[in-house]
């Protein structure tokens, strides 16, 4: 009998953003096609929770959440500091993928891409922190920035059934998409970046276009029933 894997502790996060008729948009990933690790899927941005992002150096420049609420949301099963090193995950994956941030100043508010080259400098600092050379909490002690994790809102939580071999246990968060950002259009793990509404993706998933793990298709199907922005906006408490 083959040993049940133990899954991995990960976060992922699906960013939305308004239409022009009133509806909205969510931002999927396609992964490099010879990844081996769901090549060629679309999926949201995310990963797996590391040690540093549950580190007493990262959480401490967090602001929107402390590590007792993200406990209560998630469950007591979990570690205060790990419970608030999922959302860490949620950001930083985020911003290796895509170049999205959720960094804001010491004022709390967000910084000014524009100053003193802030955009060039965070864009070679974020290929520099997705291959692992740099930890996050450098980079946001180095621009004197913080993480804002009160702009994420929980969804909900999967782990991989146990007849895989590679198994996730995953915490999936829904935000806006922050003002004056565009995703990278390709990174390092990912070869392209949509905006599609969820009804496209489910009608292009059912169609056999985008192959997608079920979790980002309960995802969708969850989105999708709230129709307009409004909706979404109201139910999920979005800022």
């Amino acid at each position: 009998m083959n040993e049940v894997a133990v899954p991995n502790k990960a976060s992922t996060i699906v960013i939305v953003r308004p239409d022009p008729d009133g509806g909205f948009e969510v931002l999927m990933t396609r992964r490099h096609a010879e990844m081996q690790f769901l090549g060629g899927f679309l999926v949201f941005p995310g990963g797996g929770v590391e040690n540093e992002d549950c580190s007493e150096e990262m959480l401490s420049l967090c602001r929107g959440l402390t590590r007792l609420d993200a406990q209560r949301i998630l469950g007591a099963d979990l570690g205060a500091a790990v419970s608030l090193g999922h959302w860490v995950a949620a950001v930083r994956e985020l911003f290796e993928e895509t170049g999205i941030h959720f960094f804001v100043d010491e004022n709390n508010e967000i910084p000014d891409s524009s100053r003193a080259g802030l955009a060039e400098r965070l864009g070679k600092m974020r290929g520099v922190l997705s291959n692992g050379s740099l930890h996050l909490s450098q980079l946001l002690e180095s621009e004197r920035l913080f993480c804002d994790l009160g702009r994420l809102t929980y969804l909900f939580h999967r782990i991989t059934p146990e007849k895989y071999p590679v198994r996730f246990d995953t915490r999936f968060y829904l935000a806006a998409l922050p003002p004056n950002q565009t995703p990278l259009k390709s990174s390092e793990e990912v070869s392209e970046s949509l905006w599609v509404t969820p009804k496209f993706a489910l009608e292009e998933s059912a169609a056999g276009q985008f192959p997608m793990m079920p979790p980002t298709i309960i995802a969708l199907r969850t989105l999708a029933e709230h129709g307009s922005w409004r909706n979404l906006y109201s139910a999920f408490n979005l800022r």
